[in-house]
Protein backbone atom coordinates (compact mmCIF):
# COMPACT_ATOMS: atom_id res chain seq x y z
CA UNK A 1 0.00 0.00 0.00
CA UNK A 2 1.23 3.66 -0.71
CA UNK A 3 0.35 6.01 1.98
CA UNK A 4 1.14 9.93 2.52
CA UNK A 5 4.41 9.05 3.65
CA UNK A 6 5.34 7.72 0.03
CA UNK A 7 3.32 10.17 -1.60
CA UNK A 8 5.44 13.09 0.43
CA UNK A 9 9.02 11.60 -0.45
CA UNK A 10 7.74 11.42 -4.15
CA UNK A 11 6.84 14.75 -4.85
CA UNK A 12 9.48 16.06 -2.32
CA UNK A 13 12.18 14.10 -4.39
CA UNK A 14 10.07 15.06 -7.18
CA UNK A 15 10.24 18.92 -6.56
CA UNK A 16 13.99 18.73 -5.71
CA UNK A 17 14.63 17.36 -8.83
CA UNK A 18 13.17 20.26 -11.10
CA UNK A 19 14.79 22.46 -8.92
CA UNK A 20 18.16 21.50 -10.19
CA UNK A 21 19.04 18.57 -7.94
CA UNK A 22 20.63 15.28 -9.27
CA UNK A 23 18.26 12.29 -9.14
CA UNK A 24 20.46 10.87 -6.05
CA UNK A 25 20.20 14.20 -4.57
CA UNK A 26 16.50 14.45 -4.59
CA UNK A 27 15.73 10.93 -3.69
CA UNK A 28 18.08 11.89 -0.67
CA UNK A 29 16.11 15.11 0.02
CA UNK A 30 12.65 13.59 -0.80
CA UNK A 31 13.27 10.65 1.90
CA UNK A 32 14.22 13.31 4.36
CA UNK A 33 11.72 15.61 4.27
CA UNK A 34 8.83 12.58 4.55
CA UNK A 35 11.08 11.63 7.98
CA UNK A 36 10.91 14.80 9.33
CA UNK A 37 7.19 16.03 8.07
CA UNK A 38 6.69 12.36 9.83
CA UNK A 39 8.44 13.05 12.85
CA UNK A 40 7.13 16.77 13.37
CA UNK A 41 3.56 15.19 12.80
CA UNK A 42 4.28 13.44 16.46
CA UNK A 43 6.22 16.20 17.82
CA UNK A 44 9.76 14.98 17.46
CA UNK A 45 9.28 12.37 20.41
CA UNK A 46 10.81 9.58 18.54
CA UNK A 47 14.13 11.66 17.15
CA UNK A 48 17.24 11.86 18.80
CA UNK A 49 19.45 14.71 17.31
CA UNK A 50 16.72 16.90 15.18
CA UNK A 51 16.66 19.89 17.77
CA UNK A 52 20.17 21.01 18.70
CA UNK A 53 23.17 19.76 17.79
CA UNK A 54 23.63 16.26 15.62
CA UNK A 55 25.61 13.78 16.74
CA UNK A 56 26.30 11.00 14.41
CA UNK A 57 27.11 7.83 16.58
CA UNK A 58 29.37 5.53 14.54
CA UNK A 59 27.47 2.58 15.07
CA UNK A 60 24.82 3.92 12.85
CA UNK A 61 27.10 4.67 9.95
CA UNK A 62 29.02 1.40 10.36
CA UNK A 63 27.05 -0.72 7.89
CA UNK A 64 26.55 2.39 5.50
CA UNK A 65 30.15 3.55 4.58
CA UNK A 66 34.29 2.97 5.17
CA UNK A 67 35.90 4.10 8.14
CA UNK A 68 37.36 6.39 6.91
CA UNK A 69 34.07 8.24 5.01
CA UNK A 70 32.53 8.01 9.16
CA UNK A 71 35.12 10.93 10.04
CA UNK A 72 34.44 12.76 6.78
CA UNK A 73 31.23 12.60 7.07
CA UNK A 74 31.20 14.07 10.78
CA UNK A 75 33.58 16.73 10.46
CA UNK A 76 31.59 18.02 7.07
CA UNK A 77 28.02 18.69 8.20
CA UNK A 78 26.12 21.91 6.94
CA UNK A 79 22.85 23.36 6.66
CA UNK A 80 21.47 23.06 2.75
CA UNK A 81 18.47 25.37 1.59
CA UNK A 82 15.84 24.35 -0.90
CA UNK A 83 14.81 27.87 -0.91
CA UNK A 84 13.48 28.75 2.42
CA UNK A 85 13.12 24.95 3.76
CA UNK A 86 16.19 23.80 4.95
CA UNK A 87 18.26 20.59 6.31
CA UNK A 88 21.39 19.59 7.68
CA UNK A 89 23.42 17.99 4.67
CA UNK A 90 26.69 16.07 3.86
CA UNK A 91 28.61 16.04 0.89
CA UNK A 92 30.24 12.80 -0.05
CA UNK A 93 32.41 13.25 -2.93
CA UNK A 94 30.43 14.93 -5.73
CA UNK A 95 26.86 14.23 -4.08
CA UNK A 96 25.27 15.71 -1.40
CA UNK A 97 23.09 13.36 1.00
CA UNK A 98 21.01 14.65 3.74
CA UNK A 99 20.21 13.68 7.35
CA UNK A 100 17.90 13.58 9.99
CA UNK A 101 19.50 12.99 13.46
CA UNK A 102 22.06 10.24 13.65
CA UNK A 103 20.93 8.91 10.37
CA UNK A 104 22.26 10.13 6.56
CA UNK A 105 19.18 9.13 3.72
CA UNK A 106 20.86 7.59 0.68
CA UNK A 107 19.43 6.49 -2.52
CA UNK A 108 19.16 3.33 -1.46
CA UNK A 109 16.79 3.95 1.22
CA UNK A 110 14.96 5.68 -0.55
CA UNK A 111 14.32 2.63 -2.88
CA UNK A 112 13.44 0.50 0.11
CA UNK A 113 11.08 2.65 2.00
CA UNK A 114 9.69 4.56 -1.81
CA UNK A 115 10.49 2.63 -4.52
CA UNK A 116 9.75 -1.07 -3.50
CA UNK A 117 6.37 -0.17 -1.95
CA UNK A 118 5.26 0.47 -5.81
CA UNK A 119 6.23 -3.48 -6.76
CA UNK A 120 8.19 -2.07 -10.10
CA UNK A 121 6.02 0.33 -10.73
CA UNK A 122 7.28 3.63 -9.45
CA UNK A 123 8.86 4.76 -12.51
CA UNK A 124 5.08 5.90 -13.62
CA UNK A 125 4.64 7.55 -10.27
CA UNK A 126 7.63 9.23 -10.59
CA UNK A 127 6.50 10.31 -13.91
CA UNK A 128 3.51 11.63 -12.44
CA UNK A 129 4.94 13.68 -9.55
CA UNK A 130 7.46 14.88 -12.03
CA UNK A 131 5.08 16.79 -14.13
CA UNK A 132 2.77 18.05 -10.82
CA UNK A 133 5.59 19.33 -9.97
CA UNK A 134 6.47 21.00 -13.22
CA UNK A 135 2.59 22.78 -13.64
CA UNK A 136 3.74 24.79 -10.47
CA UNK A 137 5.53 28.14 -10.40
CA UNK A 138 9.31 28.20 -9.22
CA UNK A 139 7.82 30.37 -5.98
CA UNK A 140 5.67 27.63 -5.14
CA UNK A 141 8.19 25.23 -5.07
CA UNK A 142 11.02 27.30 -3.43
CA UNK A 143 8.72 27.82 0.05
CA UNK A 144 8.18 25.05 2.00
CA UNK A 145 4.52 26.43 3.41
CA UNK A 146 3.15 26.60 -0.13
CA UNK A 147 4.83 23.28 -1.52
CA UNK A 148 2.93 21.68 1.06
CA UNK A 149 -0.38 23.35 0.99
CA UNK A 150 -0.95 23.75 -2.70
CA UNK A 151 1.31 20.68 -3.90
CA UNK A 152 1.05 17.78 -1.61
CA UNK A 153 -1.82 18.87 0.40
CA UNK A 154 -4.61 18.66 -1.49
CA UNK A 155 -3.60 15.63 -3.87
CA UNK A 156 -2.29 13.53 -0.51
CA UNK A 157 -4.82 11.11 -0.09
CA UNK A 158 -5.94 10.88 -4.11
CA UNK A 159 -2.15 9.97 -4.94
CA UNK A 160 -1.92 7.81 -2.29
CA UNK A 161 -5.31 5.90 -3.61
CA UNK A 162 -4.36 5.52 -7.26
CA UNK A 163 -0.71 4.73 -6.44
CA UNK A 164 -1.57 2.24 -4.02
CA UNK A 165 -3.99 0.98 -7.07
CA UNK A 166 -0.75 0.90 -9.37
CA UNK A 167 1.56 -1.26 -7.57
CA UNK A 168 -1.33 -3.57 -7.60
CA UNK A 169 -1.95 -3.63 -10.89
CA UNK A 170 -0.16 -6.89 -13.26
Amino acid sequence: MIGRFQVMATLQAARAYVLGYSLEEAKSFGLNRAIFYAAAKRGFKSMKGVRGEIKLPKWKLIHKFPKEEIEKIEKNIFVERLGDEMAYCVKLGDRKYFLIGDDLQTPEDFKKQIEDRFKGKFEEAWKEAIEIVKSYDKGVLLSQRYFYEAVYKPRRDELAEKWSQLAKSP
